[in-house]
């Protein structure tokens, strides 16, 4: 049974703030599904995973292509189709907690400064913790990732 981590960006945009939470997960040996609800957004998030420092290259790709099943990071706005062990959804995509259960991790990453963003984070969380899902919420506002708070499953 996996669990639900809520990643509170304060200091860091979602594109400086995605690759750590990418390379960690694939560092696992995990296949990762980037989960947004709009096409347009992961496109432009496509485009700065690829801008990135070669030392720190991303493999990856966007949804619809020949080759999704054979992606370890597959940008998507629904089913991923790269199997993965690890869902990480962006700007309010929905999560539910089948997938918590059955991913070895979900992520949900949101900002601070954007509109709604943290009352949807919340909303997520009680939804997810009263469906019994194990749950941790992450802030950066020291300037590195800390614990703040923890649900265990029921």
């Amino acid at each position: 049974m996996g669990k639900v981590m809520f990643y509170h960006l304060t200091q860091r945009p979602l594109e400086a703030a995605l690759p750590q939470l990418l390379d960690a997960s694939l560092g696992r040996g995990w296949r990762v599904a980037v989960r947004g609800p709009e096409p347009a957004r992961l496109a432009w998030l496509d485009e700065k995973l690829w801008q990135g420092p070669d030392e720190r290259f991303l493999p990856h790709g966007l949804a619809g292509g020949a080759h999704d099943a054979l992606q370890p990071v597959l940008l998507t706005t629904g089913e991923a189709g790269n199997d993965p062990a690890c869902l990480m959804a962006i700007d309010g995509a929905a999560v539910s907690a089948d997938e918590v259960n059955t991913l070895e991790r979900v992520c949900i990453l949101f900002n601070e400064f954007e509109d709604g963003a943290v009352a949807h984070a919340r909303t997520q969380w009680k939804a997810l913790t009263e469906a019994g899902c194990a749950a941790e919420y992450w802030s950066e506002a020291s300037g590195r990732w800390e614990k703040k708070a923890e649900s265990a499953a029921s």
